[in-house]
């Protein structure tokens, strides 16, 4: 069953690196990454907590949020210590990106767009499919820059998702 994950995991980084390069996806995908690296979140809660009543609520959630997932984050990539895609590329495979840290597991980009996209779907559930589409494009950028393989992100949704279901679990009293 292992064995089977971990051949999945490769076939579908292979695909989806094969597929960014195909159709010269690599500008998208480094745009798509760097719109997860961290002040957009900051940003779009300020503007929130200064224009909307609901604004304190959404601020103190992505707060709560980030100092569960942070840790958490921390914790698992330096534990499981996983080594990135592109460190361990065949011959002739090049990526011209590099990541800035050396392990890939959980992707720390794919947690902190889910912490932001459950978030705003708890608090503004109008806004959901365009913010987790989002969040699945960021998390996508990342196997096609070569940077993370596919059970990287879905680990690094399912902790960004968690964080913040807790994170609402507790500011609830």
């Amino acid at each position: 069953m292992l064995l089977q994950l971990a051949d999945w995991d490769r076939r579908g980084f292979c695909q989806l690196l094969y597929l960014g390069r195909k159709y010269r996806l690599q500008p998208l995908a480094l745009t798509l990454s760097a719109s997860g690296n961290g002040p957009l979140y900051l940003y779009v809660s300020v503007v929130l907590l200064l224009l909307r009543d609901d604004g304190q609520h959404f601020f103190n959630l992505m707060l709560a949020a980030f100092l569960v997932e942070l840790p958490l984050y921390l914790l698992l990539k330096n534990t499981i210590r996983r080594t990135r895609p592109c460190h361990c590329l065949p011959a002739g495979v090049v990526t011209h990106f590099e990541p800035s840290d050396r392990f890939s597991l959980p992707s720390g980009h794919t947690a902190a767009a889910f912490v932001f996209a459950t978030g705003v779907i708890m608090v503004y559930p109008l806004f959901t499919i365009p913010v987790l589409l989002w969040a699945l494009l960021v998390g996508s950028s990342r196997v096609m820059l070569g940077v993370h393989y596919p059970t990287d992100i879905l680990a690094g949704m399912l902790l960004g998702s968690s964080a913040t279901y807790y994170a609402a679990y507790c500011l609830q009293g």
